[in-house]
């Protein structure tokens, strides 16, 4: 069997190099300790414990002081890239062209945010089971079904309801989001404007590519308020979903 032939692999990268400045908190919010233990720890752990997953790679800061703590050199299945960029899209990319030469372009590469601690192995083998050999990839999502309404400016400054929209069809977006190594470096490297890149499979459809969607679950939310930190502890207290 050659290079070219062998089945993919499947790695975790997480970048964590953000700020988390709506949290409100004293610094980035994926240090913040829930259930227990630092965010990230808790999305890194549910990669260490797939067995699917070959190995994991956190992107932070280049000054990040706090990692090693909650990463400790030398921990096993894990490597920190202290090449962290101003986006999260930079810090994936930098991420990305950082292991050059280490992950086969059809290798598979998961996407996951660090403040997203009700990650589970389940979780990921419903992802990688789910997408198969889709070459367009795919991610976790949760269809809507709430009432979504388009707001307008009030007169007092507050906002009106101003219409309904149709929620047939939509899907609210969690990661794992996953692609293979040389489709994510492309779509992420051609991609105009970094700030308009809010996940990597916006990227991914710039280049005409529709990845697929695989159903996930509430306990994998993104932590962005500090009442958001109480939900997920409710979640980690049962370890499976």
């Amino acid at each position: 069997m050659t290079a070219t032939t062998q089945p993919p692999r499947y790695f975790a990268l997480l970048p964590a190099a953000g700020v988390g400045a709506r949290m409100a908190a004293n610094g980035p919010k994926q240090y913040l300790t829930v259930g227990g233990k630092p965010m990230l720890r808790h999305a890194v752990d549910a990669f260490r414990a797939s067995p699917l997953v070959a190995h994991t790679y956190v992107v932070v800061s280049p000054d990040d002081g706090v990692i090693d703590s909650v990463l400790p050199p030398g921990l096993d299945g894990v490597t920190v890239l202290r090449v962290g960029g101003a986006t999260r899209m930079d810090s994936v990319l930098n991420g990305l062209r950082a292991l050059d030469g280490q992950i086969a372009p059809h290798d598979l590469v998961m996407v996951h945010d660090a403040a997203r601690p009700g990650l589970t192995p389940a979780l990921i083998a419903r992802l990688i089971e789910g997408v198969g050999d889709d070459p367009a990839g795919g991610l976790l999502a949760l269809p809507v079904v709430d009432t979504i309404k388009r707001s307008a400016p009030g007169a007092d400054g507050g906002a009106l309801s101003a219409a309904t929209v149709p929620r047939n069809g939509l899907w609210s977006a969690q990661t794992p989001q996953m692609f293979s190594y040389g489709l994510l470096l492309r779509a992420l490297g051609s991609a105009p404007d970094a700030n308009a890149i809010t996940d990597d499979a916006s990227a991914v459809e710039m280049l005409g590519h529709a990845p697929r969607l695989i159903e996930g679950h509430p306990r994998n939310l993104k932590v962005t308020l500090p009442a958001d930190i109480r939900i997920a502890e409710m979640y980690l207290a049962h370890k499976e979903d």
